[in-house]
């Protein structure tokens, strides 16, 4: 009964030391040239400026259903005039990076990890090798400085257009103005709440390309390893994203922010 167990135990271990070997790697190239400028943009096109239409649509509606919601129950008490400072805040410090990193995670990173993948059961990565270019330079680091650069900038678009959204419930259904609405945000955010909403988007960039790549550039079994790949992708940038959201507005509340 025990030797399974041991096992599983084994397995994970050593899948965890592989994950974080990898990861290590791509460290180790970010002070060592080459970086290919001109890759990278071209992923921060992709990445970035292709996802901005489904996060606009995500972003606004979230802001559209938050301010609903919250106008109607405040509406009760009296205390409709904090709708603004409430979505804005909520926005900005928790729904605006996970909302939008879970969406990142389901177009970018499958993406990512099914390029990559592709490659590999083509053996078109081997072929980079036997070509001295380095794959994780060439292939892994460009993705990821592209996913880190580019989620934070996805994020407070995402922002701006979820408080948007949020004023507009206010001014056609709860009787504000959009003058009042704008006062109430700007007055409701501090340094802490805009520092929380940019930072944990970059630590959410990093680990979703991360993720992506691993599991992309470790594809086995042909095309059915492929979709295997990006499976994995996906529930791991998901569970990372919430473990990781817990532990950084811990670490953000202990220090004050």
């Amino acid at each position: 009964m025990h030797q399974p167990l041991i096992k599983i135990a084994k397995s994970a271990c050593l899948e965890v030391y592989r994950f974080s070997a990898f990861h290590w790697e791509i460290v180790r190239r970010i002070f060592k040239p080459p970086y290919y400028p001109r890759t990278i943009w071209e992923q921060m096109d992709r990445i970035g400026v292709e996802s901005l239409s489904i996060v606009v649509l995500v972003a606004f509606f979230t802001g559209f259903v938050l301010a609903f919601q919250i106008g109607y129950a405040l509406m009760r008490f009296g205390a409709k005039l904090y709708v603004g400072g409430i979505v804005a805040v909520s926005l900005v410090r928790e729904l605006g990076p996970v909302l939008i990193s879970m969406v990142f995670a389901g177009r970018v990173g499958a993406g990512i990890t099914a390029e990559l993948g592709s490659m590999q059961v083509s053996e078109q990565i081997d072929a980079m090798r036997a070509l001295a270019t380095d794959p994780m330079r060439k292939l892994v680091l460009t993705r990821v400085v592209a996913a880190t650069l580019m989620l934070p900038v996805l994020v407070v678009i995402g922002d701006l257009i979820g408080i948007l959204g949020g004023m507009l419930v206010g001014v056609m259904n709860l009787g504000l103005t959009a003058a009042f609405y704008k006062s109430s945000v700007v007055n409701s955010l501090v340094f802490n709440d805009l520092f929380s909403g940019v930072i944990k988007p970059v630590v959410f960039g990093a680990m979703i390309s991360g993720v992506a790549c691993y599991f992309g550039i470790n594809t086995r079994g042909g095309t059915k390893g492929v979709g295997e790949a990006v499976t994995r992708t996906v529930v791991v940038s998901s569970v990372l994203i919430f473990l990781l959201d817990a532990i950084i507005t811990k670490v953000l509340y202990l220090a004050g922010m």
